[in-house]
């Protein structure tokens, strides 16, 4: 078989994606059903809930991606799965399926770390993108600065120390009444604040100035929300949310921004959940083009969990004969680099 194509499942958390795509670059297809609103009512993702959804959910994700794309299963060079990180219930789900097809029809199984599957989402929108390049990577779980060496080769030059960006941003949405999911819901909320209306502090590593920190930032909020209900002074949710994001997006573009000059980078790439921040974008967006450099980013469908990135993933390692077997264990830990 020559064909090209790879079918891809995702089911790290609260989506249960396939995709089929060619070549790493071109989405033939690309089903997601989100559990949103299933886990709004419990303001957050509750593991367990997740896992048997995507039990019920599979099936007829996968049938629609392949009738989507117009093709069988005979069709198909190989078959890739995220194998982490992720909750681990899920995980499982996703790759016992994906076993299980690789086995049924005789088709390489490819395992995809997660992270990895939001770096490659870039490269179905920009053909021309091609490593090494200097990428940021901002989702619930992760926010790295990386060098993509090569396909499939990282160098992580900054890490967060403590609370992811989305995290953090999930957690103060959920503080001032926002709800779940917070990240999308602390950038609506911002376009009707001021960003300047309250003051919260940066955080900065000594010996590590590309790394994160984003617990300061959020015990500052949270203790800003304690103080005014103690004095009866009144929160503007609007200007809270703003006044936030902007922190947090200033942390993020200083140390990328400061890594594109210190590493000669003519391009940032931007990947992950977060990337799909509306403050963030625009602000790469001046300072890249302020500085000479280009700012990659993936459509905002892209840059959440969903099956074509990690088709984009899967279809490199699978050509550098990296595939996996039907032993393949998923590891909610799985950090960028590693193998399955």
């Amino acid at each position: 078989m020559n064909s090209e194509l790879i079918l891809a499942i995702e089911s790290s958390c609260d989506e249960t994606a396939a995709a089929v795509v060619e070549r790493g670059r071109v989405i033939r297809s690309n089903v997601i059903s989100s559990q949103i609103d299933l886990h709004t009512l419990f303001g957050g993702v509750v593991p367990e809930l997740a896992s048997r959804h995507h039990i019920g959910n599979i099936v007829p994700v996968v049938d629609a991606a392949m009738k989507e794309a117009g093709v069988g299963f005979g069709d198909l060079e190989a078959v890739a799965v995220t194998a982490g990180p992720g909750l681990i219930g899920a995980l499982l789900v996703g790759t016992s399926f994906a076993k299980t097809l690789a086995w049924a029809h005789g088709l390489p199984l490819v395992g995809v770390n997660h992270i990895e599957g939001h770096i490659c989402a870039n490269f179905l929108e920009h053909p021309d993108l091609e490593p090494p390049f200097l990428c940021l990577v901002v989702s619930g779980g992760h926010t790295h600065l990386v060098l993509m060496k090569d396909y499939g080769e990282f160098e992580i030059i900054g890490r967060t120390r403590d609370d992811a960006a989305g995290e953090a941003f999930d957690k103060i949405a959920r503080a001032v009444g926002l709800g779940y999911p917070g990240g999308p819901k602390m950038d609506r909320a911002a376009k009707d604040g001021d960003p300047a209306r309250y003051e919260f502090p940066q955080a900065h590593i000594d010996g590590a100035p590309y790394d994160f920190s984003f617990s300061g930032l959020k015990t500052a909020a949270l203790n800003l929300m304690h103080h005014a209900e103690q004095v009866g002074e009144e929160i503007s949710v609007p200007d809270l949310a703003a006044s936030f994001q902007a922190a947090v997006v200033e942390a993020l573009a200083d140390r990328a921004m400061r890594a594109v000059e210190e590493f000669g980078q003519k391009r940032l790439v931007l990947a992950g959940g977060v990337a799909a921040n509306s403050c963030l974008r625009q602000t790469l967006e001046e300072r890249c083009r302020a500085a000479g450099a280009e700012l990659v980013k993936p459509s905002p469908v892209l840059c959440t969990d969903n099956a074509a990135m990690i088709g984009a993933a899967g279809w490199y390692r699978y050509i550098k004969g990296q595939t996996v077997g039907l032993d393949l264990d998923p590891s909610a830990n799985l950090k960028l680099g590693d193998m399955p």
